[in-house]
């Protein structure tokens, strides 16, 4: 498994059992089921009613209104609430199968449910599940699709990074 360099922060926990409230939580965390001004966007983009709009200005249209609406969440105290998972890590490593994390927390063959800010626009979270290498290593096992391209996208930049600076 080929990782690169990165500094993102992992929430997991064990998921042996298969907990059911793991998976309730990861089918919500889909990018349409969570926002249903992104999925209004792509509907309108697949009928072809955007065509003569400025592809980025909407963007950053969009973007300003789901911060709106994420602010009159915490003033309405609305807030949607995630499971608290037991574990946090650094992670020091990502690859497109797999990432690396500072301290050894997984166990090799151990099933995991977890969840990663990404750095990316939009900002967000996504809901992850990884099995354990070994104690410091674990491989991707289920990423929806979306964040899947984006966590890709993620990783091919942090890659050109880090060509640029062994170039330099």
């Amino acid at each position: 498994m080929r990782l690169v360099p990165a500094s993102l922060v992992l929430e997991f926990e064990l998921d042996d059992d298969k907990n059911e409230q793991f998976f309730n939580e990861f089918n919500s965390m889909i990018r349409s089921e969570e926002d249903a001004l992104g999925a209004w966007l792509k509907r309108a983009k697949a009928r072809g009613d955007t065509k003569e709009s400025d592809q980025v200005l909407l963007t950053l249209l969009i973007e300003l209104h789901r911060k709106f609406d994420e602010l009159s969440e915490i003033i309405k105290n609305e807030q949607k609430s995630r499971i608290e998972l037991k574990n946090v890590a650094k992670i020091n490593g990502i690859g497109f199968d797999g990432i690396s994390i500072d301290e050894p927390k997984f166990q090799s063959g151990k099933s995991y449910y977890g969840r990663i800010l990404m750095p990316i626009f939009p900002k967000r979270t996504i809901a992850i599940y990884l099995t354990g290498i070994d104690e410091k290593t674990a491989k991707i096992s289920t990423m929806h699709t979306d964040d899947e391209s984006d966590f890709n996208a993620y990783v091919t930049a942090r890659e050109r990074v880090m060509i640029r600076q062994n170039r330099d």
